[in-house]
């Protein structure tokens, strides 16, 4: 993770040095399990260390409560109670919390608490303005899909459950809308890329399993995580978008991290 905190940490002082605004909006784009939050920590430390006002946003924070996400689900479509893509975001929280971050004084920064599926009630007091944005997700900074590439299902849940396509293009369209004006507050972007879609589900498990042992530690139940067969059938709801990303990301972000299996920088 060495190397790959002295590239980006690099490339954002390069770019700040030049940019006209405060504060500037580093977005960290990775599949889920590829090391965005680990980077994001990292990098908010060697920064505070140096003086700077930090804040680091992840876009899981901004889900959807649950009972919004079930509103979606009985109104625009049943696998929108499912947390994950475009459209399951509070986006206009989202923005709020950007520009709070501008100002003099607290900006509180929303969590959301995965062990239960919806936002936590206890928030992150930030003291604005802050120097830099660490804004962190595993679609940050994606841009929609041809209409086109929406009409043949990628797997099983897609062929299955959104057989008309309804779900996929409900998401297409909000990542399309409101998504493009929260990702346009980002100055620079940084993909980490996977070698695949396939190692994501390995990556996901190894999520999972850090949770549990997390809960253990707090005394907490652990019911609510979920096995391997569960998550092999979760990350099909980010598949599309995550294979876009890693089709499209490359040729237009500031910097790409290309990773191996074991998360270690296979190139730049």
């Amino acid at each position: 993770m060495g190397s790959s905190l002295d590239r980006v940490e690099a490339l954002l002082r390069q770019r700040m040095a030049v940019a006209g605004r405060r504060p500037f909006v580093l977005g960290i784009c990775g599949a889920q399990g590829s090391g965005k939050s680990t980077l994001a920590d990292g990098l908010a430390q060697r920064l505070a260390a140096t003086g700077l006002r930090v804040a680091v946003l992840s876009l899981d924070d901004l889900y959807l409560t649950r009972p919004e996400r079930d509103a979606l689900a009985r109104d625009v479509h049943p696998m929108l109670a499912t947390r994950g893509v475009p459209g399951t975001h509070d986006v206009a929280l989202g923005l709020s919390v950007l520009d709070g971050l501008t100002q003099a004084g607290p900006t509180l920064l929303p969590r959301f608490d995965k062990a239960v599926d919806t936002r936590a009630a206890t928030r992150v007091r930030v003291e604005g303005p802050v120097d830099v944005v660490l804004f962190e997700g595993w679609c940050v900074g994606a841009v929609p899909q041809d209409a086109a590439a929406l009409s043949v299902p990628v797997n099983a849940l897609e062929r299955d459950r959104d057989a008309d396509g309804r779900w996929r293009r409900h998401v297409n369209q909000c990542l399309a809308a409101e998504y493009q004006r929260l990702f346009g507050r980002i100055d620079a972007l940084v993909l980490l890329a996977a070698p695949d879609f396939a190692i994501v589900r390995d990556w996901r498990i190894q999520q999972e399993e850090g949770l549990r042992a997390r809960l253990r530690r707090e005394g907490k139940p652990v019911d609510a995580t979920m096995s391997d067969a569960q998550v092999a059938a979760f990350i099909q709801y980010y598949e599309r978008l995550t294979r876009h990303i890693l089709d499209e990301m490359p040729g237009r972000a500031d910097l790409v991290l290309r990773l191996d299996a074991g998360r270690g920088l296979a190139g730049i």
